[in-house]
């Protein structure tokens, strides 16, 4: 089962150091998602990651950097919901129901599901699904390996992810709130961390 990593919303120093250290772990995919930012501080983040992971970056925002630094692809949501002219390549997007998941899913490479569990980064974001609901989405096929599950995935349900037979799973609270952007430089807990989760989602 695939993790993929999405970024925070706003820059910080550490940043780039981070997410090599994680591709360098077996990181499968970063979702660089900075809403409302310009695109000259992706550029220098973008910059700043060893050349050998841009395949394995897809972009939410700013989608001429995809040809830029020859990144993985694009990544469609309610910012950016169309498909650029003449675009050939990845295609990624956001669901919010299981009926969109079954729409969208035959044109995307993989979708997000979201949000599976209550939000680690959002407060009030909770569960759009019961595990009956996903339970039977999994049974009729609906989510296979072009299914990424996100929203409070962790440790402890990772597993359940998982065992449900999603494609992957995509982090963003439960990563991030292991470093403190504002007042950190050591990022240890994060690499730990990490290792924890892929040697459940191996």
């Amino acid at each position: 089962m695939k993790l993929i990593v999405i970024t925070t919303p706003t820059f910080f120093i550490e940043e780039d150091q981070i997410i090599t250290a994680l591709f360098e772990e077996g990181l499968d995919y970063l979702h660089l998602r900075k809403p409302n930012t310009e695109p000259i501080y992706s550029e220098r983040l973008l910059s700043l990651i060893p050349e050998q992971y841009h395949k394995r970056i897809v972009v939410h925002d700013h989608f001429y950097l995809k040809d830029e630094f020859n990144l993985m692809g694009i990544h469609l949501n309610h910012r950016n919901p169309g498909i650029p002219d003449k675009y050939k390549g990845h295609i990624s997007c956001s669901c919010h129901s299981i009926e969109e998941v079954k729409r969208r899913k035959g044109i995307c490479s993989y979708v997000f599901m979201s949000p599976v569990f209550d939000s680690i980064s959002k407060s009030n974001y909770n569960s759009a699904y019961t595990k009956e609901e996903i339970a039977s989405a999994s049974k009729s096929g609906i989510i296979d390996r072009k299914v990424i599950a996100l929203g409070g995935i962790n440790k402890e349900n990772l597993h359940q992810i998982k065992e449900f037979g999603f494609g992957g799973a995509a982090l963003l609270g439960d990563i991030w709130n292991k470093f403190d952007t504002f007042g950190s430089v050591r990022y240890k807990h994060i690499i730990e961390h990490f290792r924890e989760l892929k040697k459940i989602a191996e």
